[in-house]
């Protein structure tokens, strides 16, 4: 009548490890006709109580864990479970994460765009082009050291598809600015993301270059839907001038064991 999914890492994340003190729950639920009787509450409270034991300090629900099914709770869909995580069972949220999609359609590139690479180009030596082996020394030790190993998985994925020769249509671009790697974006099929710049370099609009082409790239191989279940405020801005409009929005929280 019911069931609570939670993860500890049991293959290290390349050089993170395997983050002995975290876990992560990625589902739960209690039939509808058995709610409202202590059952999800008794179910977190093993959960916790196992986790605990075990030398763990952080529960979360569900960021970037290996193979999670969505970013947390859906806020719209499942208010009374979001009350009664922070309510009763000791959670907190610890942001939102927002999830979008875009019809590319006819999808091109607006003229602004395009008068803003040749810009960018010509002033401060910034290419955005599909990516190379050659590029491959530079791109993975920039992912890993500006976004994490999770992100550094995720690209490594796509590549391996992409040197592959695999059938799924998939983008891959890189951003340099006089030959130094500054940014990234990838796609497969219509799963877009995700894609990132410098910290440094973000006031150059180059990441809605690279948004833009890549877009316009997945419309080129008949890809007319992209979608994504994980950005911020400030990014969800950025996305809208795409075309993306948001779908769903996610609680993600942490309980401290």
């Amino acid at each position: 009548v019911g069931f609570v999914l939670a993860l500890t890492r049991q293959v290290p994340l390349f050089l993170q490890g395997l983050e002995p003190d975290k876990a992560w729950i990625t589902a739960f639920g209690v039939h509808p006709d058995y709610q409202r009787r202590g059952i999800g509450r008794a179910l977190f409270d093993h959960v916790c109580a196992q986790l605990r034991a075990d030398g763990r300090r952080t529960l979360d629900i569900s960021p970037y864990v290996p193979n999670y099914f969505v970013p947390g709770v859906d806020m719209k869909a499942y208010p009374h479970t979001l009350g009664f995580l922070e309510n009763a069972a000791g959670f907190k949220t610890l942001y939102r994460a927002i999830s979008m999609g875009a019809d590319l359609t006819g999808f091109q590139i607006p003229p602004e765009i395009d008068a803003l690479a040749e810009k960018r180009e010509r002033e401060d030596g910034i290419t955005i082009r599909p990516v190379t082996s050659a590029d491959l020394p530079d791109v993975m030790p920039f992912i890993t050291r500006h976004f994490g190993w999770d992100w550094y998985r995720h690209a490594q994925e796509y590549l391996l598809d992409y040197f592959g020769h695999s059938p799924r249509r998939i983008c891959f671009l890189v951003a340099r600015e006089h030959g130094e790697v500054v940014g990234y974006c990838q796609q497969r099929e219509e799963r877009f993301g995700p894609f990132g710049v410098r910290e440094d370099r973000r006031s150059k609009g180059i990441g809605r270059l690279l948004l833009f082409r890549c877009l316009a790239m997945m419309s080129a191989q008949h890809v007319f839907y992209a979608y994504f279940l994980w950005t911020g405020e400030d990014a969800a801005r950025l996305y809208a001038q795409a075309g993306f409009k948001r779908r769903r929005e996610f609680a993600v929280l942490r309980k401290e064991l």
